[in-house]
């Protein structure tokens, strides 16, 4: 079995690494005459990365609305083999692949002779979404965490500043995670093994980060919680994460989500939907100095579509509205039309 430094330093490793899970997607791209193809290897409000198929033509018709199941077959040949085989080029590449993708009774044959990585990195630390209702604040976080540790896993540490390194160990922090205050609904969690144990460097970024909001309560919980890794124990530790007395704690792990998105690049629209943002983003600003004029506490966040393959989702802002609330924090959240 190749190890994970092997697989995310080697594109072909990568690709097998997406048809082995059963994903597929191909972009197909005309320009001046010529047709390139894409396809999606990871795709969230951080990164936008593809796979890029070097000299390929493809035979018969990719489906792009097929929903049903796909199967793929991925063969290599070596330089020598490649011509008798498969009659197939005369570039210097060493190695040629023939991708085969069934879609039910349609089939499509991909030939390429190498792949390259496109990668795009994104500001997602005011990225909000808002699919499950309740201490929505949380469920941001355990969305920010899953993001930057799937950045991590599918890209590799050389696409993670050293914070989003560290926060991405939270995702693993079952207090914090989908366990507790998942982010989307229950039919879309993927479970992982032991999901009530703390994995990796959780317990030691989570420890340090409550040394420094000076929580000591909540820190000595988390120590008994590093040896005991029960359900309880867990569950006890998230219920008073969003206890009022608490809030420092939540507010440190928000700013370093913005601290480590802040150095990325935020996505760029052009004509009418950069205008309608223009627009969203001024209603959204004037929203959030009217609470805070009352004396609330207010954050802005955005929704917005991908730039490439683009999703039903629509671009909208947010804001959150802190209440004070005498023992559980809680916030109202505006959606700004």
């Amino acid at each position: 079995m190749k190890k994970q430094e092997e697989i995310l330093a080697d594109p072909v490793e990568k690709l097998k690494l997406l048809l082995d899970q059963g994903e597929f997607e191909l972009l197909e791209e005309k320009t001046e005459g010529r047709i390139s193809y894409r396809l999606i290897y990871l795709m969230n409000d951080a990164v936008e990365s593809f796979l890029v198929l070097k000299n390929c033509r493809m035979t018969g018709e990719y489906l792009a609305d097929y929903e049903g199941k796909i199967e793929t077959e991925l063969r290599e040949y070596k330089e020598e083999n490649v011509k008798s085989e498969t009659g197939f080029g005369n570039h210097s590449e060493k190695n040629k692949y023939i991708l085969v993708v069934h879609q039910g009774d349609s089939v499509c044959t991909l030939m390429f002779t190498g792949l390259e990585e496109e990668v795009h990195l994104y500001n997602y630390g005011t990225i909000g979404h808002f699919w499950v209702k309740r201490y929505e604040y949380l469920r941001q976080l355990e969305y920010m965490f899953a993001i930057i540790r799937d950045k991590r896993e599918y890209l590799g540490e050389r696409y993670c500043n050293r914070r989003e390194q560290k926060l991405a160990a939270l995702a693993d922090f079952p207090p914090l995670n989908y366990t507790c205050y998942p982010a989307i609904s229950k039919e879309y969690l993927v479970e992982r093994e032991n999901v009530w144990k703390p994995a990796g460097q959780a317990l030691s970024v989570m420890e340090e980060l409550l040394k420094e909001t000076g929580d000591k309560q909540l820190l000595r919980l988390v120590r008994l919680y590093a040896m005991f890794p029960v359900k309880i124990l867990a569950r006890y530790i998230a219920m008073q994460l969003h206890r009022t007395k608490h809030r420092k704690v939540v507010q440190l792990l928000q700013q370093q989500v913005r601290q480590a998105a802040k150095y990325y690049p935020e996505r760029k629209f052009s004509g009418k939907e950069e205008k309608k943002f223009r627009e969203q983003r001024k209603r959204a600003q004037d929203c959030a100095r009217e609470w805070e004029e009352k004396g609330y506490r207010v954050d802005i966040f955005r929704e917005e579509p991908f730039t490439v393959s683009r999703d039903s989702v629509e671009g909208k802002y947010y804001v959150m509205i802190w209440k004070k609330g005498f023992r559980n924090q809680k916030v109202k959240i505006e959606e700004i039309l």
